[in-house]
């Protein structure tokens, strides 16, 4: 007889799953390169979700290929920052949420938990909404109706329920391949033109000079780095079970930047296709404002209703992969920051459960097409929570009384503090855009 599990289990608790996994110090380099590789599969789910796939179509359809290259420099921030959290995790062997806890008074916790939350809620509207966009465009149903189904995804992670933590490695890969074969098809049958591709990823200020497309340029900065994924990437590589030793530390940060690293770039090459697919399709023929009118213009442009079949199957493997990893998130937040452990399908109905509410709160207001606004703003919700992320982790990976050898070098620190100036910067100007301040 099933019954629901009452505690806390394997994968989705991280207590559960740390240090299950082994690394034999006498393996060849190749052997650790492979045993190492997973966590950074996690958390490049977080650059890869509908959030950034509703920027990314807007950007390319509006602009052709000149924001490429903003898509190229967000995501070599994403990789500087994501090697810091991965650092400071194998370093002291606790998470950033549990870091923060030990290191700032209660009431800041509290209010830096709650900010954490908010930011998984608000990723979580965005999965909701790209989910239930597919299920609308592939199963014929309404927005509402959809928006109901994607509550549904608790039974997956009920499904895995005790399982180790490379069986949803596994699983998130395999969401990652069929993402990438879809876009894969979609330009081949779309034929971009490559030439425009290559200029497109060198860094110009033409797009940027007026106010939409520097409004662009800003979200999809802002949009992508998430703010859990530096809670989670700091947890996730403890997984690995490594030496005490400073040189087995040290070979442990090496490898975990050889994971984060590729498993990033497999990110950016999915986002920069996802934007030359909007140009190739839709630039100087119709702005293209909303996922769901990507997915109806493709047919005519390619020639091939299977097209848009493509699309819809590519956008929900794309939210369906972010419902493992913001559970996961969500567990180590809450442990972190307030010691509690609960089962995952009771976290993971809790998250829904308030990521429902304003989901069909705003397709009631604003209609069957306003998928594409409520996606820019949960983005811009998440915007206003990776400041408070990134100083304390940027402040304690600097710590020698923390890190000791390990501290972050002279120069990540100089380029971490700068990023946290633009970022932070960029976000402000998008929220004050957002809501009509300036």
């Amino acid at each position: 007889m099933f019954k629901l599990p009452t505690v806390a289990t394997a994968p989705f608790c991280p207590s559960e799953v740390t240090g299950t996994v082994t690394v034999i110090s006498t393996d060849p380099a190749w052997k650790k390169v492979l045993r190492f590789a997973g966590p950074g599969l996690l958390i490049s789910i977080g650059y890869m979700d509908p959030g950034n796939w509703a920027t990314a179509i807007s950007a390319g359809s509006s602009f052709g290929y000149a924001l490429l290259f903003v898509v190229v420099l967000s995501s070599l921030a994403a990789m500087l920052l994501q090697s810091i959290s991965l650092r400071l995790g194998i370093v002291t062997g606790k998470d950033l949420a549990k870091l923060c806890s030990e290191q700032y008074s209660r009431p800041t916790a509290l209010v830096m938990w709650a900010f954490a939350e908010l930011s998984i809620i608000a990723c979580d509207v965005a999965e909701v909404l790209g989910c239930a966009l597919a299920f609308k465009l592939i199963l014929g149903v309404s927005l509402p109706v959809a928006i109901g189904i994607t509550a549904l995804d608790t039974i997956l992670v009920l499904g895995l329920k005790g399982a180790g933590f490379r069986k949803v490695e596994a699983i998130i890969l395999a969401l990652i391949a069929t993402i990438s074969i879809c876009l894969l098809a979609e330009l081949i049958l779309l034929r971009p033109c490559w030439e425009c591709v290559a200029q497109g990823i060198l860094p110009s200020m033409s797009a940027l000079k007026n106010t939409d497309g520097l409004y662009l340029a800003i979200g999809i900065l802002g949009a992508t780095v998430m703010p859990h994924n530096l809670y989670l990437h700091s947890s996730v590589v403890q997984t690995r079970k490594i030496g005490n030793s400073e040189a087995s530390r040290r070979e442990a940060i090496r490898f975990a930047n050889i994971d984060s690293i590729i498993s990033l770039f497999f990110a950016l090459l999915i986002n920069a296709a996802i934007l030359i697919l909007a140009a190739a399709a839709f630039h100087g023929k119709s702005v293209v404002m909303e996922l769901d009118d990507a997915y109806h213009l493709l047919d005519p442009v390619t020639g091939s209703a299977f097209a848009g079949l493509i699309f819809g199957i590519g956008l929900l493997a794309s939210g369906q992969s972010s419902t493992f990893t913001g559970t996961i998130a969500g567990q180590v937040i809450l442990d972190g920051f307030l010691k509690m452990k609960i089962p995952c399908w009771q976290r993971r109905i809790v998250t829904r459960g308030l990521a429902l509410i304003p989901a069909l709160i705003g397709v009631t207001i604003w209609g069957e097409h306003s998928v594409g606004r409520l996606l820019i703003l949960s983005q811009v919700v998440l915007s206003l929570q990776l400041p408070f992320v990134m100083y304390p982790m940027i402040k304690m990976a600097a710590s020698e009384r923390l890190m000791g050898r390990f501290k972050s070098s002279v120069i990540v620190q100089l380029v971490a503090w700068i990023l946290f100036a633009m970022i932070s910067a960029a976000n402000l100007w998008l929220v004050l855009h957002t809501f009509d301040v300036i």
